[in-house]
């Protein structure tokens, strides 16, 4: 049954975002005017406090609370040191990056070795003598562990993230007015796609020695406030489209995202972005989304990104910190551009005004897909209609039953969110064996399913059944 993304947007106040497949709730999004997103935005801020003791420092951007930034997160240019010196940092930093391109472009040829030498020895002999000893396997520490890509940020439409000194991070922009194939870019982890985890780089200075207090730059929110704690910033910013991401202060070009493993299809994005006149001290990352797409389409969206870097630019030029300088697009625009795929045949949104931006998002985005958004008018409300109303008021139950008869209960913490897995009355199956693997594995798929719809995030901690 094809997918069908409704957005309630009636009220000024609230706009809610649910993809239902069938009457079976996918993904559900809202927003107020009390809680906005802050993760992606950019501001001009001004330190406040240098703290030794972290090697980090705090920033007052605008927030409730002033934000966090580590000293790794600090651009070399915002050191207050000698010209030479700055400049033999970024120096550091290009070769840097240039070794983890070559890096990542040997790993598939390293990989492709390996499976056709497994499948060599699988054919001269089926029985394997091994010399290695049990428990002493060898490691190569020179390939790092494929977590994913990088992270997420989009222009005034879409979603932004920030940049990573390594990988980059990711959202969407524009389509082909032919698409026949809309990828989603919330399938892939655009968290992975921009941000991996940085290899820190040989410390020569203290924050002390280099950063001062009322010191004025610019930041991109890398992780949202929650309780007591503040945001997380970064310097190294990233705006992403819907096939590249731009990183306007990373001296990366070139690069192509993890999860583009075909060798030729990496060859072709290698192509299309040594083409892309990417300026000095910037960078650019293809993304999964745009692993089939045009040279056409990709530079398209690298040209949108720049216009919107040169706003940003523009606006900080005339601001004073602490400063807004740049929000990602509201959750109608987000939603379309992350959620919005092949698979929902059609967007259904109530509310005039809502209906309207999700319209020219479409139109500006992918112009042969505006079609498939319509205004809902009837008299019964959206979500009603669709019968999910009364589940979203339940959702944020801890209970959540299975419909084997067992039940899974949902407790977070500040530290970890923990989750228990229980057989119920699921009593069908032959023997207590079969009856927790049925169990467990229906509850493996739900589990995923709450944490998507319930935005659960960091340490998971499953009790199955055993």
């Amino acid at each position: 049954m094809a997918k069908k993304m409704l957005i309630d947007a009636t009220h000024a106040e609230e706009t809610r975002v649910v993809v239902v497949d069938g009457n079976k709730v996918e993904e559900f999004d809202f927003e107020t005017v009390n809680k906005r997103q802050l993760a992606g935005n950019i501001y001009l801020a001004k330190v406040t406090r240098v703290e030794p003791s972290l090697q980090a420092a705090f920033v007052d951007y605008g927030g409730n609370r002033h934000g966090f930034l580590a000293f790794s997160e600090i651009h070399p240019d915002y050191y207050q040191i000698p010209v030479a010196d700055r400049q033999a940092l970024l120096a550091e930093e290009r070769a840097y990056a240039e070794a983890l391109e070559a890096e990542e472009s040997e790993r598939p040829r390293r990989r492709s070795k390996g499976r056709a030498k497994a499948e060599r020895r699988d054919s001269e002999d089926p029985v394997v003598v091994s010399d290695d000893i049990p428990g002493m396997a060898l490691v190569d520490l020179a390939e790092p562990t494929d977590d994913g890509d990088e992270r997420e940020p989009e222009v005034i439409t879409a979603e932004a993230a920030p940049a990573e000194r390594d990988e980059p991070y990711v959202a969407a922009d524009h389509a082909s007015d032919t698409d026949a194939e809309i990828e989603s870019v919330a399938e892939e982890d655009v968290t992975e796609e921009i941000r991996q985890p940085r290899k820190p780089r040989p410390r020569r200075y203290k924050i002390q020695e280099v950063i001062k207090v009322r010191q004025i730059m610019l930041v991109q929110v890398v992780k949202e406030e929650r309780g007591n704690k503040g945001a997380a910033l970064t310097t190294y910013l990233s705006l992403a489209g819907r096939y590249c991401v731009l990183m306007p202060n990373t001296a990366r070009g070139g690069g192509i995202s993890r999860k583009i493993t075909n060798a030729a299809d990496r060859k072709k994005l290698k192509e299309i972005a040594g083409e892309i006149e990417v300026p000095e001290g910037a960078g650019l990352i293809i993304r999964t989304a745009g692993s089939q797409r045009t040279k056409a389409e990709i530079k398209r969206d690298y040209e949108y990104l720049m216009r919107l870097w040169e706003q940003i630019r523009e606006l900080t030029l005339k601001s004073i910190a602490p400063a807004p300088i740049y929000e990602e697009g509201d959750l109608i625009k987000r939603t379309i551009r992350d959620l919005y795929n092949k698979d929902i045949d059609e967007v259904l949104v109530e509310g005039e005004a809502g209906y309207r931006a999700a319209k020219d998002f479409m139109k500006m985005i992918m112009p042969s897909h505006a079609k498939n958004v319509k205004h809902y008018s009837e008299g019964l409300p959206l979500l009603a209609r669709f019968q999910v109303e009364s589940y979203l008021s339940g959702m944020f139950n801890p209970t959540v039953q299975l419909r084997s008869g067992g039940y899974i209960v949902i407790g977070v913490t500040e530290a970890l969110v923990a989750i228990d897995v229980n057989s119920g009355r699921a009593t069908k199956e032959g023997s207590i064996e079969e009856t927790a693997l049925k169990t467990n594995l229906e509850a493996a798929e739900e589990v995923a399913r709450q944490l998507r719809l319930r935005d659960l995030a960091g340490l998971i901690v499953i009790d199955f059944i055993d």
